[in-house]
């Protein structure tokens, strides 16, 4: 949501500011011990900030992240802010409580530490100047204090991304100057508390990835600032209420993954500001309001995994470039022609009914997805379908009664995810892997088919990372040229009559979390050179012909049982010791 995004570069101008500022005064004792006492409070800083933080001068400009007023020599910024995309940077310790003697500090960041643990101390109600608040993406826990509510001058508190658990304290409903308040990624439960209810000059409001419960409270409609609203994944219940409605500067809302139900009301057209909606995996009944399609401005509409029934509405929505209206109580037959003659980029109808041949896209250079899954879609066709979709990225045509040879399948270059499954496709892999496969190609879903032939051999210039191909006619061997899939992650071979061993080249893939070869006809020992593969979650070599010592090792050795059964001679934990002559 831009708002989110928009709160993380004001994060990031506020980081320049401090190492721009320079002071001429000499920062104050009580300031200087209060930050060698969080210094001393982090057992470990690999991101090398803290080691700047040398000398009696603490506003001199060198102590990084620190800022202060040139003419107090008081401390008035501390800002801490690391990349999560960095995982080897990060600080391990606590917030020291002497961060409470930073009387005059106004902006306080603590962000994306990852392992600064603990909880908030009490004495952070004494930092009664705090403008700001982030304290996001680190690991800290026990309940939000009250004591945050006694900061008067609160514009902006984020404490999103750690461990916080229990009620959302009402004391926060005294921040009459809050705009910001991001509580999302945490495991807060209970209700909204009514004292929100004072909080009238909000702009971003999320609460999203908890387990808070309750309705959604009426007084929400007090936010006539608002511009995003995110209470996504959380256990809300009951319908919208009508004060929603009102909130005319609202331009992103999500409230998926809730149980919210009851129907949409038609003043869903005042939401003028309206730029994204996502309601999905909720309750939500009856028609879709003709209404809605009077939003200027929305351009990504996700209804999907609710009770939505027919008839939708007819005339389409001006801005629109993302629909997804999957899995719901509708029964479209094809594809209405809205949805066909619009410039869209994402087209989810997965789970609608559609029956006969492909769709004609009016515009088919536009989609970038295409998810058409679950319907009973009977095109053979599927190369002339794909033609004109020089744009597709990601393409999911599973479960319909497709029948076609994978030798007429053409995929657009750019493709990085196809999902074919539960299909009556044909044909031989070589046809989609070989030599000419787009180095874009990551995903390949063909379980449940009638695929025959061999595993072809794999290039070096592959980038596969998911490969499932179950649940078909495969035989041959299992080609030692699989060491060259360094990226993937998934490998799904079970189901078919694949033969010979094991390649020790498959321990190579050390990304590889998910593995079954299960109900094949392979032979011979499991190679101990899995044992290299440390990130494995998931294994099944149940039913082949395996035999011999199961490697012992993690995590081989630390699978169930059901993982190995029905082979040959398989030994050794988790099944009983081997015999001598097996070891």
């Amino acid at each position: 949501m831009h708002n989110l995004r928009w709160v993380l570069n004001l994060l990031f101008v506020s980081s320049l500011l401090v190492h721009t500022s320079s002071s001429q005064t000499i920062c104050t004792s009580q300031d200087r011990a209060a930050l060698l006492a969080f210094k001393s409070s982090i057992t470990k800083d690999t991101t090398g900030v803290l080691s700047s933080w040398v000398g009696k001068d603490c506003c001199n400009g060198e102590w990084e992240g620190v800022q202060c007023n040139p003419s107090t020599g008081r401390v008035t910024n501390l800002v801490l802010r690391n990349s999560l995309n960095e995982p080897t940077l990060y600080m391990k310790g606590t917030l020291s409580p002497s961060l409470g003697n930073l009387g005059s500090l106004q902006v306080l960041f603590i962000s994306g530490t990852k392992f600064i643990a603990g909880s908030i101390p009490n004495t952070f109600s004494k930092l009664t100047s705090l403008t700001q608040l982030v304290l996001d993406d680190n690991s800290l826990q026990g309940n939000v204090p009250s004591c945050l509510g006694h900061l008067p001058f609160l514009e902006i508190l984020s404490l999103a991304g750690n461990r916080f658990s229990g009620a959302v304290p009402a004391s926060l409903g005294s921040l009459r100057s809050l705009s910001v308040l991001m509580l999302a990624r945490n495991s807060l439960s209970g209700p909204i508390p009514v004292t929100f209810k004072n909080l009238v000059k909000l702009q971003n409001l999320d609460l999203s990835y908890n387990a808070l419960s309750g309705p959604i409270p009426d007084f929400i409609g007090k936010f006539q600032e608002l511009t995003t609203l995110d209470l996504s994944s959380n256990r809300f219940s009951g319908g919208l209420p009508a004060s929603v409605y009102t909130l005319g500067k609202l331009q992103d809302m999500s409230l998926k993954r809730n149980d919210l139900t009851g129907p949409l009301s038609d003043q869903i057209s005042n939401l003028k500001s309206l730029s994204s909606l996502d309601l999905s995996s909720n309750k939500f009944n009856g028609h879709i309001p003709s209404s809605i399609t009077r939003l200027q401005n929305l351009w990504s509409l996700n209804l999907s995994r609710n009770h939505f029934s027919d008839p939708l509405p007819v005339v389409g929505f001006p801005s629109l470039l993302s629909v997804d209206l999957s899995y719901n109580n509708l029964n479209l037959g094809a594809v209405p022609s809205w949805i066909r003659e619009k410039r869209l980029t994402e087209i989810n109808l997965a789970g609608c009914k559609l029956r006969g041949a492909f769709p004609k896209l009016t515009r088919p250079h536009d989609v970038t997805s295409l998810d058409l899954s679950d319907n009973l879609l009977t095109g053979d066709d599927v190369t002339a379908f794909l033609a004109n979709m020089t744009s597709l990225q990601r393409l999911k045509l599973a479960k319909n009664q497709l029948r076609f040879d994978l030798s007429k399948l053409k995929l657009p270059e750019g493709v990085s995810s196809v999902d074919l499954s539960s299909n009556l496709v044909t044909g031989s892999l070589s046809s989609l892997l070989n030599s000419q496969t787009s180095r874009f190609l990551e995903e390949i879903h063909l379980t449940s088919n009638q695929i025959s032939g061999r595993i072809p051999d794999f290039t070096e210039s592959l980038n596969l990372k998911v490969l499932n191909i179950g649940s078909n006619k495969i035989s041959g061997q299992i080609p030692s040229s699989i060491s060259n899939l360094v990226e993937l992650v998934r490998l799904d071979i079970s189901r078919n009559h694949v033969t010979g061993v094991i390649p020790q080249g498959l321990g190579q893939l050390e990304q590889l979390n998910w593995l079954d070869l299960s109900i094949n006809e392979l032979t011979g020992r499991i190679p101990d050179s899995l044992l290299n593969i440390k990130a494995m979650k998931h294994v099944s070599f149940r039913a082949n012909g395996l035999c011999g010592l199961i490697p012992q090792g993690r995590p081989l050795n630390i699978f169930p049982a059901a993982a190995y059964l029905h082979n040959l001679c398989l030994c050794g934990k988790p099944l009983p010791p081997c015999r001598k002559t097996l070891k």
